[in-house]
């Protein structure tokens, strides 16, 4: 079979067809490139590139331009034309035709740009460069044609239920605003924005409009107050779900402080340094100790400490995620709050005013009857982290947004005759 013959069945063209296939050899004789070229049909009018209605021929440029193609046994493939140019009507203008393999001034064809970005889904950008033999910038063009082509023609209709979350992305606490799909099924990085500031995620809503918004029927987030105030400006039909994560790492964050202010006044008074290498023992779950440190924390809860009676009020709070009614959630709450409100440990008590501030939201989880939780975004958030620490860092935010929405968003791709990938 030969190799016109090949290329016909995977990639035809329409308006052309493959004349001949020519190699180029290195001095042992193998075969260092393979080129394919193309003529157009006699039949087939030239198209406009601007508009791409058929046009009158007007001239054709007497140097062919190649076009790289995917590797054929490990060899170079290129396409080889002589562009035209057309006399439009429609443009009123001199412009060169528009031919269906590429498009614009591209030097690869769209097909391997799709080939190319989906390695780069698989490998890093600069591993997949070294695969195929082409430019860093090449893979970089390809995947920036894929995220620009999937964010066009994507749909948001199914959106339902979103979560947002912030995430650092690079030293000296500069942060991206992310937003995900959270629907049944449907678990997706829909937008990034850079900072966390009220107009970052403003902007968000602003693009998707008043009536995709109002479509909206869940959101879950943390308790940072620029994001609360947009959600409840722009999402009026939403249902604000508080982040089950951020509320145990508080408690969690006035455990550990109750523990550092008590080891230190032991140690100024002379006791014992029975707190030290005590911090897990607090923090992890009873499933998750070593064995060391359960013997470690059962030979502590035999003593009357602070730090003893805030880990006890942290484990109690569990209890709270454990109800399915509202009324008897907010109930065992208002009792936990009491209860640590006498406790005379400022940093629980500082946990139990933020929790009050928030009572309303904290009770949207049960009023959603448990389905929606932070779990998603947390686990989205893993796979951002683990996409920034694979390309160990990226040059600006432009190149890492690309790469989240390219590695996350589940964006649709051009469809061509034959998937190489």
């Amino acid at each position: 079979m030969r190799l016109q013959t090949i290329l016909n069945k995977i990639h035809p063209i329409k308006g052309f067809k493959y004349d001949s296939i020519s190699t180029e050899t290195d001095s042992s004789g193998s075969i260092t490139k393979i080129v394919a070229h193309i003529k157009p049909k006699a039949t087939a009018k030239p198209r406009c590139s601007s508009c791409g209605n058929p046009s009158s021929g007007y001239d054709t440029n007497p140097k062919p331009r190649v076009f790289q193609f995917i590797p054929l046994f490990n060899i170079p493939l290129f396409f080889s034309y002589f562009m035209r140019r057309v006399q439009c009507k429609h443009c009123n203008g001199v412009k060169t035709e528009a031919v269906p393999w590429a498009t614009g001034k591209q030097q690869s064809c769209d097909v391997f740009r799709k080939f190319l970005s989906s390695w780069a889904r698989r490998l890093s950008w600069k591993e997949t460069a070294g695969c195929f033999n082409v430019s860093w910038n090449s893979v970089r063009r390809s995947v920036e044609w894929i995220v620009e082509y999937g964010r066009k023609h994507r749909s948001l209709e199914d959106v339902e239920s979103i979560g947002v979350d912030e995430v650092t992305y690079s030293k000296g606490h500069r942060y991206m605003t992310l937003v995900y799909q959270m629907d049944n099924g449907r678990k997706r990085l829909l937008e990034v924005v850079e900072k966390r500031r009220e107009k970052s995620l403003e902007a968000v809503f602003n693009r998707w409009g008043e009536q995709r918004c109002a479509e909206i029927k869940i959101v879950c987030s943390d308790m940072w107050k620029p994001y609360l105030n947009v959600i409840a400006r722009m999402l009026p039909n939403a249902l604000n779900i508080l982040d089950r994560f951020h509320i145990a790492k508080k408690l969690n964050d006035a455990v550990d402080e109750v523990r550092k202010k008590e080891a230190k006044q032991l140690a100024a008074e002379g006791y014992e340094p029975i707190l030290k290498n005590a911090r897990y023992c607090f923090l992890k779950r009873l499933i998750n100790l070593t064995e060391t440190q359960g013997a470690k924390l059962k030979e502590l809860l035999q003593y009357n400490l602070k730090s003893v009676r805030a880990y006890l009020l942290k484990e109690a709070f569990d209890g709270f995620w454990e109800y399915n009614s509202p009324y008897w959630a907010k109930w065992y709450l208002e009792q936990w709050c009491k209860r640590t409100m006498r406790s005379r440990l400022d940093p629980m008590k500082k946990v139990v005013k933020m929790l009050r501030k928030h009572e309303d939201l904290l009770m949207n989880y049960f009023v959603a009857r448990k389905k929606y939780s932070s779990g998603v975004v947390e686990g989205l958030n893993l796979k951002v982290n683990l996409c920034m620490r694979r390309a160990y860092g990226y040059k600006s935010f432009e190149l890492l947004e690309v790469s989240l929405y390219h590695q996350l968003g589940e964006l649709p791709e051009p469809k061509f005759t034959h998937e190489f990938c």
